[in-house]
C-alpha cells in the first residue's frame, strides 16, 4: 500500500483513505470492476456479505495478480447473523467467499439484529423487519473471539449512534474496542458531531454513499441530487475536476475514510485521482453549509426496531 494516504487504526492496521465499494455492483460486474479498481491503484476494498458479490469480488482479487498482502479488505456481518452462535459461521462464509483466511476489518454492519434464514430482509405483513431479539451487545462479543482466533485483524461498527457506541465501549469485560464507524456522509449529511464523537474515543470513521448513491433501487425522482448540485459543480469546475472528485476530496480533507463505487472503468479511475489538487477553505465551508441531514439510506422498513439507529441527533 506504499504511497496511498491512509489512515492508522488503534493497534497498528494501516487503513487506505480512499477504497472501493462494492454495494450495489450485480453478479457479472463485480470481478470486472474489482480487477479494474486493483489495477488504478486501489488497495481498499469494502466488502459486505449482504452485497451477494462477494464470491465475485474474491475471484476479482486473485485475477488482479495484486498480492493478499498488499489489499485491506473490510466486510460486515449482516443483521440476521446477530445471535452469538451464528457469527463465526457467517464469518467463515464470507472469507470462503473471498479466497482469503482473514480480514483486515470486520463491523457489525447495523446495530439492528433480523430474524435468522435465508431471507436478508425478513418483513411482516406491513413490510416492516422481523427482529430476532438480540442484544448487540452479545453480537459484539461473538465478534471479539473473531480477532481471539486470528481470523480478524480489527472490529467495527457501521451505522452506529453516539449512545450506541457508548454502550459497546462500556461493555462490561470489553475485550476489543472498535477501530472504525461507517457511515453515510457527505455534504447534505455531513455527520460532524457523531464524526467528532467518533475521533473523541479513538475511533476513525468511514463515509459510505459519498456521492448520495443515486442509483439506489429507492431513490425518488424529486429527492437532491449530489452530482447535480450547482455548488458542487461550481467548485469541480474551479479545479479542473469532477463532481464525484470533489466529493471524495471532501472527506479526504476531513481525514475521513470514503468508499465510492462505479462499475466503470474510467470514473473508477477518476474517483481515486484526488490527491492532486486541494480544496480551499472557502470550498470547504460551502461544502459544509449545503448539510440539510438527508439520508440516502435511512433503512425505512426497520423504524421501529428497538435498536434503530436514527431515532438520535447523532
Amino acid at each position: 500500500m506504499a504511497g496511498l494516504p491512509y489512515v492508522t487504526l488503534r493497534g497498528g492496521c494501516r487503513m487506505p483513505l480512499v477504497g472501493f465499494g462494492t454495494w450495489k455492483t450485480k453478479k457479472g460486474e463485480a470481478y470486472a470492476a474489482v480487477c479494474a479498481a486493483l489495477e488504478a491503484g486501489y488497495r481498499h476494498l469494502d466488502c459486505a456479505h449482504v452485497y451477494v458479490n462477494e464470491e465475485e469480488v474474491g475471484n476479482g482479487i486473485q485475477g488482479s495478480g495484486v498480492p493478499r498482502s498488499q489489499i485491506f479488505i473490510t466486510s460486515k456481518l449482516w443483521n440476521t447473523f446477530h445471535h452469538p452462535s451464528a457469527v463465526r459461521a457467517a464469518c467463515d462464509q464470507t472469507l470462503a467467499a473471498l479466497k482469503t483466511n482473514y480480514l483486515d476489518l470486520y463491523l457489525m454492519h447495523w446495530p439492528m439484529g433480523f430474524k435468522p434464514g435465508e431471507d436478508l430482509f425478513p418483513l411482516d405483513e406491513n413490510d416492516k423487519v422481523i427482529t430476532d431479539g438480540t442484544d448487540f451487545l452479545d453480537t459484539w462479543e461473538a465478534m471479539e473471539a473473531l480477532v481471539d482466533a486470528g481470523v480478524i485483524r480489527a472490529l467495527g461498527l457501521s451505522n452506529f449512534n453516539c449512545d450506541q457506541i457508548r454502550k459497546i465501549l462500556n461493555k462490561p469485560g470489553l475485550k476489543h474496542k472498535p477501530v472504525v464507524n461507517q457511515i453515510e456522509s457527505h455534504p447534505y449529511l455531513t455527520q460532524d458531531r457523531l464524526i467528532a464523537f467518533c475521533r473523541e474515543h479513538g475511533i476513525e470513521v468511514t463515509a459510505y454513499s459519498p456521492l448520495g448513491s443515486p442509483d439506489r433501487s429507492w431513490a425518488s425522482v424529486n429527492e437532491p441530487k449530489l452530482l447535480e448540485d450547482p455548488c458542487v459543480c461550481a467548485i469541480a469546475s474551479k479545479h479542473k475536476k469532477t463532481p464525484a472528485q470533489v466529493l471524495i476530496r471532501f472527506h479526504v480533507q476531513r481525514g475521513v475514510m470514503v468508499i465510492p463505487k462505479s462499475v466503470t472503468k474510467a470514473r473508477i479511475h477518476e474517483n481515486i485521482q484526488v490527491f492532486d489538487f486541494e480544496l480551499t477553505a472557502d470550498d470547504m465551508k460551502s461544502l459544509t453549509s449545503l448539510n440539510k441531514n438527508w439520508r440516502a439510506c435511512p433503512m425505512q422498513w426497520a423504524v421501529d426496531h428497538k435498536d434503530y439507529p436514527f431515532n438520535t441527533d447523532f
